[in-house]
C-alpha cells in the first residue's frame, strides 16, 4: 500500500461512517467495500431485469423504476436501456422524460428538475478518480461530486455531463455536448466542452 493510500486508509478506519455514507459525501471511499459492491450488483440485476421488461407492461415498468430509482415525482417516464450505478442516489422531479439508453453513474446525488427532457445517450457521470497520484488511482481510492440539474431543461442526445456540475432553470444543452462547468439558467450552451453562446 503507497504512503498516501495508507494514510486514507488510517483516516477511514478513524471515521465512524461507512463507506457508503463516504461515497454519497463525495469523500474518498473504496468501492470494493461489501455494501458498495451489493449494492452496485442489485442495481445492475435491477437494470438487467428492466431491460427484459415489455415496456407495454406500464405497471410492472414503472414498479421497477420506483424501486430503483431514489425519489421519482409524478409522471415520469423513463425509457428502454437505463443504466445506474446504485439508483438509490438518482432523484427526479415531476414530468421528467429520460429517453432510450440513459447512463446514471450516481455514486453522489443526480438530481434532475421538474420538467426536464433528456435525450437519448445521455451519460450523468458523478464518479472522480484521483488525478496526479497515480499510485493512491491505482490502489482503488475514488470519490465523487454531485450532480444537480434545474426545472424545465432540456438535452440534445448524447450529452455528458460531468461530476459536480450544476445547471439552472430553463437550459437547453445542444446535442453531443460535454458539460464540464456550472451553466446559469434560461442559456443554450453547446460544444466540447459545452459552452453558452447565447440567452434564451
Amino acid at each position: 500500500m503507497t504512503d498516501s493510500a495508507a494514510t486514507l486508509a488510517d483516516a477511514a478506519g478513524a471515521d465512524s461512517r461507512s463507506m457508503w455514507e463516504r461515497m454519497v459525501a463525495g469523500d474518498y471511499y473504496l468501492a470494493s467495500d461489501p455494501e458498495i459492491a451489493a449494492a452496485s450488483v442489485a442495481a445492475r440485476s435491477a437494470c438487467f431485469r428492466l431491460s427484459q421488461t415489455d415496456p407495454a407492461d406500464e405497471e410492472s415498468w414503472a414498479g421497477q423504476i420506483h424501486d430503483l430509482l431514489g425519489t421519482v415525482g409524478r409522471d415520469c417516464a423513463v425509457w428502454q436501456g437505463l443504466r445506474v450505478d446504485y439508483g438509490t442516489n438518482v432523484h427526479l422531479g415531476d414530468n421528467v422524460f429520460i429517453n432510450v439508453d440513459a447512463t446514471i453513474l450516481d455514486v453522489c446525488p443526480v438530481t434532475l428538475g421538474d420538467g426536464c427532457q433528456i435525450g437519448p445517450g445521455a451519460k450523468f457521470l458523478t464518479p472522480l478518480h484521483p488525478l496526479e497520484d497515480h499510485a493512491l488511482r491505482a490502489s482503488g481510492w475514488e470519490y465523487g461530486a454531485p450532480i444537480t440539474v434545474g426545472r424545465n431543461v432540456w438535452f440534445g442526445g448524447s450529452v455528458t455531463v460531468c461530476a459536480g456540475v450544476t445547471i439552472g432553470d430553463d437550459v437547453v444543452v445542444g446535442a453531443g455536448s460535454v458539460v464540464t462547468r456550472d451553466l446559469p439558467s434560461k442559456v443554450l450552451a453547446v460544444g466540447t466542452p459545452a459552452r453558452v453562446v447565447r440567452e434564451l
